[in-house]
């Protein structure tokens, strides 16, 4: 039996927080993060503010996406080994055994043919001033790492 679950949310609002507990403590869990299909930076586009518009469908490759999640359903042993998760094989029967694939994204059901796939769906939502500060943390990791990476 397999089970796709979808968990959407803000930006840093525990999605992935939330993912990897949920894959520690369930067995036969993959999981796909949305992150992991960014096209590459020279094909996203420039807004009229001159920003890279990152934060909208056109700049994942969501057509890589559907086709991952397609592999998973084909044969979900095969893709947990492939990502080197350890799958249960107690069963005398692996058709019988529940399979769990987690799809994680802020703009996960932005795009109709992924909608299809999914038993359950959550949103998570946290308060504006939260976001705020959480998004704050990153920028400001991020620019340590990069002035480290400098010295």
């Amino acid at each position: 039996m397999k089970h796709i679950i979808g968990i959407g949310g803000v930006t840093n609002g525990g999605k992935t927080t939330l993912t990897n507990r949920l894959i520690k403590a369930l067995p036969n869990c993959c999981v796909v993060h949305q992150d992991d299909f960014f096209k590459p930076p020279d094909l996203i586009a420039v807004g009229e503010d001159g920003f890279k518009q990152w934060d909208v469908i056109t700049a994942l490759d969501m057509e890589a996406m559907v086709s991952t999640v397609k592999g998973w359903m084909e044969n979900p042993i095969k893709f947990a080994r492939s990502h080197g998760i350890q799958v249960a094989t107690e069963m005398d029967d692996p058709e019988s055994q529940v399979h769990i694939l987690i799809l994680e994204g802020f703009l996960l059901y932005n795009y109709k043919p992924l909608l299809e796939f999914f038993d359950k769906s959550y949103y998570i939502t946290i308060p504006y001033e939260e976001c705020k500060s959480r998004r704050r943390c990153v920028e400001i990791s991020i620019i340590h790492f990069v002035l480290n990476m400098s010295s």
